[in-house]
């Protein structure tokens, strides 16, 4: 696949498995086994996924932000390595261990490179995200 093709079809993933929730849809885009490279504070960072461990990440993190959704802002390709900034916005609408449930809205941005494999599978992930910010939102809704 070409660098454009993978964008694109990075760009279907990230609609349907995330913004979606399609966990299913994983076994057309994500190959055999997916790494966290690098994405500190998720509780997978450095660990290498099969396909149901995948599945169960997306489940488990969409769990409570249901209606989670992602505004990509630019895909850089470099071969088969694709990098994605982004915006995100969700309601929190399910516990987080010390955060129940407010019903707001969180948002945070970030930036993730992406692997793909020569068949256009998903490979693994390099994240940098605002998670102090999403932090700092969770306090103050907690608190008001």
């Amino acid at each position: 696949m070409d660098e454009e093709a993978l964008k694109q079809r990075l760009a279907d993933f990230i609609r349907r498995i995330w913004d979606e929730g399609d966990a299913d849809a994983a076994d057309e885009f994500v190959a055999e086994t997916y790494t966290i490279h690098h994405d500190p504070g998720d509780r997978w960072h450095g660990m290498t996924l099969d396909l149901a461990g995948f599945k169960e990440r997306v489940r488990t993190s969409r769990a409570s932000f249901p209606d989670q959704k992602f505004d990509i802002q630019g895909m850089f390709a470099n071969g088969r390595d694709i990098a994605m900034t982004w915006f995100w916005a969700a309601t929190h609408a399910g516990d987080i261990p010390g955060f129940p449930a407010t019903g707001k809205t969180i948002r945070m941005s970030g930036a993730t490179v992406y692997g793909f494999d020569a068949q256009g599978r998903l490979t693994g992930h390099w994240q940098i995200v605002d998670r102090l910010g999403v932090y700092q939102q969770l306090q103050k809704n907690l608190a008001g």
